[in-house]
């Protein structure tokens, strides 16, 4: 198994010897048995002092009118009632409370799909002070002091690590000086587009709409709006009412992808989601990511040994694109683990993670 807290493993534990049906998995989650992880958990795991409410008020207070205002927000924050909504202020409560990348980057998942972005000139430059143990005006004063740089439309085909190169090079800088130059003779290869997400998503849509062979798509079979129909749609319901969703449901319907947003991001107008990679995932079995097709169902293999070496797999690429690693007290996370654990060669992981959204969204099924 791998490493995890006591109540991550319990779910892992859950999901791999419980034998639940996809009806009964649907079930556990619909009524919150789940052990959610939540912004608030996080927040008090990286910085675990009785002092967290005062510091972050008196941080935020400085640029807030009222103090009263700033504490309410970040007593939201701890509690779990309004998690930040801005990379900004998560970026500020790292600094607030003197934190290193590492729990940036955790606290960051928490609010979207990516950690730092050291593609975004703005992101790199406060990851550089923080590292180095300024202050939040610094880096703020710094960073006003550098030329603007372009959001340049990135290649569609993209194999290098751009990303890497830049938070390799930013770790080179000793000094500000050093920053400033290394910054300015690399202004051309800054974005806010995610590189690596986009490589995955290229390889994994390209084996969808053209099946046939898997190889360079020279004419595609499938169009985006029947890639979503036949493999992604998944029994998840349309539309965008989630009122009369429970908190697990909302959580695994948010962001779900349509044809719109497939479209968008393959010509570059939309971040990939990680959400979405995670799907691709599934839905392909990983074909086509490694030189050497792997066999998931090989009989020498347990089921443990199958569900970690797909563990692993996926947390390479997550890590790989600057994303948060699986999480099985995330509701969707624990999702992906559940279809991966089949022990069915005959049986996709698709169909078994579809068949429980079915009963998930399904009130007479569930």
């Amino acid at each position: 198994m791998p490493e995890l807290t006591v109540a991550s493993a319990a779910e892992y534990d859950k999901i791999l010897h419980r034998k639940m049906t996809p009806a009964i998995a649907a079930k556990y989650l619909r009524e919150g048995r789940i052990v959610l992880r939540t912004f608030g958990d996080v927040l008090r795991e990286v910085y675990p002092s009785p002092d967290i409410l005062s510091r972050l008020t008196d941080f935020f207070a400085d640029s807030s009118s009222s103090r009263a205002s700033a504490q309410r927000k970040v007593r939201n924050w701890i509690e779990d009632k309004h998690p930040p909504q801005s990379r900004g202020d998560v970026f500020k409560i790292a600094f607030a409370l003197g934190l290193d990348e590492a729990s940036l980057n955790h606290l960051l998942g928490m609010c979207g799909d990516y950690g730092i972005q050291y593609r975004d000139g703005r992101e790199l430059v406060f990851a550089w002070h923080l590292r180095h143990g300024m202050s939040y005006s610094e880096a703020s004063e710094f960073y006003a002091s550098l030329p603007p740089w372009q959001d340049a439309e990135p290649a569609k085909n993209v194999t290098s690590q751009i990303t890497q190169q830049l938070q390799f090079l930013s770790l080179q800088a000793v000094t500000q000086e050093q920053l400033r130059a290394m910054y300015i003779s690399n202004l051309s290869k800054f974005g806010k587009m995610h590189l690596r997400a986009y490589f995955y998503f290229d390889k994994f849509f390209n084996i969808l709409i053209n099946p046939s062979d898997g190889g360079p798509v020279r004419e595609e079979t499938y169009s985006a709006e029947t890639v979503m129909d036949v493999y992604l749609s998944m029994h998840m319901p349309s539309g965008k009412n989630f009122g009369s969703y429970t908190l697990i449901q909302k959580l695994i319907k948010k962001n779900w992808p349509n044809a719109t947003s497939l479209k968008n991001i393959r010509n570059r107008k939309e971040d990939v989601s990680r959400k979405l990679l995670l799907l691709l995932y599934v839905v392909t079995e990983n074909e086509g990511m490694v030189e050497d097709k792997y066999d998931f169902f090989d009989d020498a293999l347990t089921l443990e040994q199958r569900v970690e070496d797909h563990w692993y797999s996926i947390n390479a690429m997550l890590n790989d694109c600057g994303m948060t690693p699986l999480d099985p007290r995330n509701a969707f996370d624990w999702l992906i683990l559940y279809a991966v654990s089949t022990t069915d060669e005959d049986a996709p992981m698709s169909d078994r993670l579809a068949e429980v959204i079915k009963y998930m969204f399904d009130d007479e099924g569930a």
